[in-house]
Parts: C-alpha cells; structure tokens; sequence
C-alpha cells in the first residue's frame, strides 16, 4: 500500500525537510536558480522556521516532501485579528492532482482559525489554470493588481 499523505508543520529542526521543500518550489515554479545559486545557512533556516508567524507546511509521503506551503500571518491594525498570505504553494509534478494542495491549504485554515485570523488570501498569475480553478473552488476571487517595488 502507498504511503499516506501526511501534513506536518515545519519546525526549526527540519532543516532538511525545508531544503526538500525549496527544491519542490524550485522545479514546480521552473525558478532552479533562484532557489539552488545562493541557499540559506541551517542557522537562518532554523531561525525563520521558529517565528510564530511564518508556517510553513510540508506534505509527506514516507520521507518523500511533495508538496508545501508557506504562508505569513499578517497582524492587521484597523481591527484586532489578523490574516494569513500564503506565499509559495506547491506540489510535485508526479503528486498533482491528488488533492496534495487541497489538504496543505485546508491544513492552513485550521491553523489561522485557531489563531483567531479572518481570512486567508493567495494570489494566482494569469494562466495558471490549475492554480486558478482549485482557488476558485476553495475561495472568491478578487481581481487585483500586484506590484514589486525595489527596495534601494
């Protein structure tokens, strides 16, 4: 029998289930460079994985990591509650399509709802088709315009 689908919250002790993750973003957002030319130290990694507000979800399969999230809570100002972003989702090819994003995602509600968050909010780039459609399942859609600004 195949192994189940388990959801885990990354800790600072998963550095190494944090690289596997980096790696299932990497080739899911065809982005290897980006994720391969300059990787974090374990010490930062540790860092970040032990902030309250980061949660960073990692599917498993056995040992396997194929697929994760990582998404932020952002603490709003003009109510008392907060809402979470959720930054890269992802899911190996070879594990698309069998609900793996879906679970990561619903994984997240429980979580920001036990954090007293109102709502959790992703963005999709135009074309990504499959991103859109689970989206469109699972929330309502905003139509947005987002912007990079360069920090000097």
């Amino acid at each position: 029998m195949p192994d189940a689908l388990e959801i885990r919250r990354l800790t600072p002790s998963d550095e190494t289930s944090m690289r596997h993750l980096n790696t299932v973003f990497a080739e899911a957002f065809n982005e290897v460079e980006t994720y391969t030319q300059a990787p974090p130290e374990d010490a930062y990694l540790r860092d970040v994985l032990s902030k309250d507000h980061v949660v960073v979800l990692a599917a498993l399969k056995g040992a396997e990591v194929v697929g994760g999230l990582v998404a932020y809570e952002l603490h709003k100002l003009e109510r008392a509650r907060s809402e979470f972003y959720i930054y890269d989702l992802a899911v190996a090819e070879s594990h698309r399509r069998q609900g793996v994003a879906t679970r990561l995602i619903e994984r997240l509600r429980k979580i920001a709802h036990a954090r007293g968050a109102w709502v959790a909010f992703v963005q999709a780039d135009y074309g990504d088709d499959p991103a859109i459609a689970l989206y469109d399942k699972l929330g309502a859609r905003e139509e947005v315009l987002h912007f990079d600004l360069p920090v000097p």
